[in-house]
């Protein structure tokens, strides 16, 4: 009798587990989506990146991060597509600052969305890519130029001069994030998840 139990228990554990864990995740199909991040994979552009159809297809999960991108940077749901400084005027909805862009893009029909650290927007170069631009091969990400390459601000700041941030080239040299004033003008790349950082007021 106690064998019958643990066997059936076993059984309804092993059942349990198997529902409630992650399932590959499938590429043009609606959701459920599961992420598997953890930083230390690398997994080919082929599984790694997700066109989420019931967010209208404006974005894209990373499987490699667990991060959510907006698809086409300034896109549907961003209407923020040309350059900005970092910082721009204040107002109660400060848009006009690369920080502003994303806090009000309704990308897939979702707020929440931000500006991108340097780490995480780093993470979108491929610097085996000797074209322009050297995102992952096979990526799903439209409207990034091709002409001198793109370049993106990010959320962080110069640790020690709080007018200059990081910014992220789609350029073939390789070249990590550079520091600019933060009054230069710049494309942003917004995303969903992660964690934010502590910036300074405008």
């Amino acid at each position: 009798m106690k064998c019958l139990l643990w066997t059936v228990a076993v059984g309804a554990l092993g059942a349990f587990i198997a529902a409630g864990g992650p399932a590959d995740a499938q590429i043009s199909q609606n959701g459920p989506y599961y992420a598997t991040p953890s930083w230390d994979q690398k997994l080919p552009a082929s599984t790694r990146f997700i066109v989420l159809t019931d967010w209208n297809s404006a974005a894209v999960l990373d499987r490699e991060t667990g991060l959510v991108w907006e698809r086409a940077p300034g896109g549907p749901g961003n209407p923020f597509i040309s350059p900005v400084p970092w910082v721009g005027p204040a107002g109660i909805f400060p848009l006009k600052n690369a920080l502003g862009f994303c806090r009000a893009a309704h990308i897939g029909d979702r707020f929440g969305w931000r500006l991108p650290t340097e780490e995480e927007l780093s993470t979108l170069v491929d610097p085996t890519i000797n074209t322009e631009p050297n995102l992952p091969p096979g990526n799903p990400f439209q409207g990034v130029s091709t002409l001198n390459g793109d370049i993106f601000w990010t959320a962080s700041q110069f640790e020690s001069d709080d007018t200059l941030a990081y910014a992220v080239s789609f350029d073939p040299q390789g070249i990590p994030p550079v520091l600019f004033p933060k009054t230069d003008s710049f494309r942003t790349w917004c995303v969903r998840g992660g964690s934010t950082v502590s910036n300074s007021p405008y």
